[in-house]
C-alpha cells in the first residue's frame, strides 16, 4: 500500500496525529500536501515551528520535535470513504507506535480522529472537546486540535492559528515539567 511513512522516533516533543492521509498528499509524498489546506499556514503563523515550513519541507518537522502520523494508515478521496474495519486495524497500531515512541504530547487533527482512535484502541465511546484531554496514551498527553482540512469551514484559519499557539503552549508546559 502506498501511504505516507511516519515521522517518529523517541523522545519528541508533539506527534500530530491526522485521520488518514488524503490522496494528494501521498501523490506528492508529504503531509499536508493539499494547496487547500490550512495547516501550514496556520502552524506557520502560531510560533509553533522556529521558521516557516512546507508540505515540501515537512521531513524537518523533526528537527523541531514534532512528528507526523495518523490513525488510519489508508489513504483515500476523503474520510467517508473509512470504514469501521481500517479503525479496528490500524487504531491499536497506532497505539502501539506511540508507547513505543512516547511523545511528550499526541496531538489529534479532529474529533473524528480521536473518537476513532479512543473507540478503537482504548474501547471507549466519549465526545472530547478541542484541547487538553484528561486521558494520556502510554506516558504522553493528549490535545485534540480542530481538523485543518478546508472541508472543515467551522473553524477560520485566524481559529486554526489560536488553537496551535496554545498547542505551542502546552507542549512548553510539559517541556518544563520533563526537564
Amino acid at each position: 500500500m502506498n501511504t505516507l511513512p511516519d515521522y517518529l522516533r523517541p523522545g519528541l516533543d508533539i506527534v500530530l496525529i491526522g485521520l488518514n492521509p488524503g490522496l494528494n498528499s501521498v501523490k506528492a509524498g508529504h503531509y499536508f500536501a493539499f494547496a487547500r489546506n490550512r495547516f501550514w499556514p496556520a502552524v506557520n503563523r502560531s510560533g509553533l515551528l522556529p521558521e516557516k515550513l512546507t508540505a515540501e519541507t515537512d521531513h524537518r518537522m523533526l528537527e523541531f520535535g514534532i512528528g507526523f502520523t495518523d490513525v488510519v494508515k489508508r489513504p483515500t478521496a476523503g474520510s467517508s470513504d473509512l470504514r469501521a474495519a481500517d479503525f479496528k486495524k490500524w487504531a491499536p497500531v497506532l497505539k502501539e507506535k506511540l508507547e513505543l515512541s512516547q511523545p511528550g504530547i499526541a496531538a489529534f487533527h479532529g474529533v473524528t480522529a480521536y473518537r476513532s482512535y479512543l473507540r478503537h484502541a482504548e474501547g471507549v465511546n466519549e465526545r472530547p472537546n478541542l484541547g487538553v484531554q484528561d486521558r494520556t496514551i502510554g506516558a504522553s498527553k493528549v490535545f485534540l486540535l480542530p481538523n485543518p482540512s478546508p472541508a472543515n469551514a467551522a473553524y477560520s484559519l485566524d481559529d486554526l492559528v489560536r488553537w496551535y499557539v496554545a498547542l505551542r503552549e502546552f507542549r512548553d508546559s510539559v517541556r518544563s515539567r520533563r526537564n
